[in-house]
């Protein structure tokens, strides 16, 4: 059966993200009156599930497939490369999130009514349409960096008579002119939360897909900001990724400014860590990864294809020219290690993998974040057991 207020294929969504308890009861409403569909553009660049590929879709050439899309669970493509390429680029720069996830994230905010809310990354312009829905337009104020972007969004948003302001700016710098804010939520990744973000909501809550350049993989962090808008604490809730901000994008130079000549020249040993123990069940969004990550600063990893049941891992530090290479190979007990630099980085990672299975193997809702405007410190179940990251 239908449900009310939404028909066809929004209406399946609808049902599935209620059924998955990722849409709950007090967004629905927001749901059935505001349409994803109706802030996408005609040629979309949609994820699609059974291939696990992303696929080129335009509306006036396949408008029942461009439907069947925006209706859909799936991440979506908007931009390539910063707008500088028309068609598809190389490097996906804006988009709309999985409406699971926008729920989720929207749930977790905790909002009420009254609610004076700020979004960093308007991005098309939907999750700021949904939050002014539930909160009214003169409580949202959304900003992005993308002038093009910006503008497309404050288009549609006009159209669906749901304008808030939108601010065309650097998200980092916050909006100081329009603070306080009780709510504070990033579509975008980071990689440390801006100070202004605090000095915005003294009192409120920050909310935000946070990871560190060990991989592209983000944890959804709820932060509670003291009244003096000093400090900010909170637990991670679950892994998300989100394209990240212009500004913290990873530094990583690529894999040959490091390792110019291959293995040669560097120190070469064993280790006894297997490829389960390292990467896990090979789930994108390992746990055991993301702690890893918090331990080991300015580091990442990039895990290569399997070939001829061979694969490598390799490291890279951040701050000097460091990496380490691990080689996995089915069969063997004991695999082969390269490390070369300042840093041990494979000694790092494997310290902190036995620091992980010492504390029981801990999972997202174990770890949390500590942020003042000078500092970040990550934490296992209590905030007073915290390290710099």
């Amino acid at each position: 059966m239908a449900l009310i207020g939404v028909e066809g294929e929004r209406s399946e969504l609808g049902r599935s993200l209620l059924e998955r308890k990722h849409l709950a009861a007090d967004w629905f409403p927001a749901f059935a009156a505001v349409d994803r569909a109706a802030f996408l553009p005609d040629v979309i660049w949609p994820f699609d599930m059974d291939t696990g590929t992303t696929v080129t879709v335009d509306r006036r050439d396949e408008p029942d497939l461009w439907s069947s899309y925006a209706n859909a669970d799936v991440p979506i493509v908007t931009q390539w490369d910063d707008g500088v390429s028309e068609g598809r680029g190389n490097v996906p720069t804006s988009s709309a999130s999985m409406p699971s996830v926008v729920f989720r994230m929207l749930s977790a905010l905790e909002v009420e009514t009254g609610h004076h809310v700020l979004e960093v990354g308007t991005g098309t312009g939907w999750s700021a349409a949904l939050l002014a829905h539930r909160l009214g337009v003169e409580n949202i104020v959304s900003i992005e960096i993308d002038p093009k972007v910006a503008d497309t969004a404050r288009d549609r948003l006009a159209a669906q008579q749901l304008l808030g302001r939108v601010l065309t700016r650097d998200g980092t710098d916050g909006d100081e002119m329009g603070a306080p804010y009780d709510r504070i939520i990033a579509t975008a990744g980071v990689r440390r939360i801006p100070p202004a973000w605090l000095r915005d909501a003294p009192g409120g809550m920050i909310l935000a897909p946070w990871g560190t350049h060990f991989g592209n993989e983000d944890a959804l962090v709820r932060l509670r900001v003291s009244e003096d808008g000093g400090t900010a604490v909170g637990r991670f809730l679950g892994p998300v990724e989100f394209m990240k901000l212009r500004s913290q994008r990873s530094p990583f130079a690529g894999h040959d400014i490091y390792v110019p000549n291959g293995v040669d020249g560097a120190d070469c040993g064993t280790t006894t860590v297997t490829e389960e123990q390292l990467l896990g069940d090979g789930g994108q969004f390992a746990a055991r990864r993301f702690a890893v990550g918090l331990m080991v600063r300015n580091c990442r990893q990039q895990v290569a294809d399997k070939r001829d049941g061979a694969r490598p891992v390799w490291f890279y530090g951040l701050t000097d020219r460091s990496w380490a290479c691990v080689m996995f190979q089915d069969g063997r007990e004991e695999a082969t290690v390269w490390q070369s630099g300042p840093r041990r980085l494979w000694d790092e990672v494997a310290t902190a993998l036995t620091w992980w299975r010492a504390a029981g193997e801990p999972g997202y809702e174990r770890l949390g974040l500590t942020v003042t405007a000078h500092s970040q410190r990550a934490w296992l179940d209590r905030p007073a057991d915290s390290w710099a990251i």
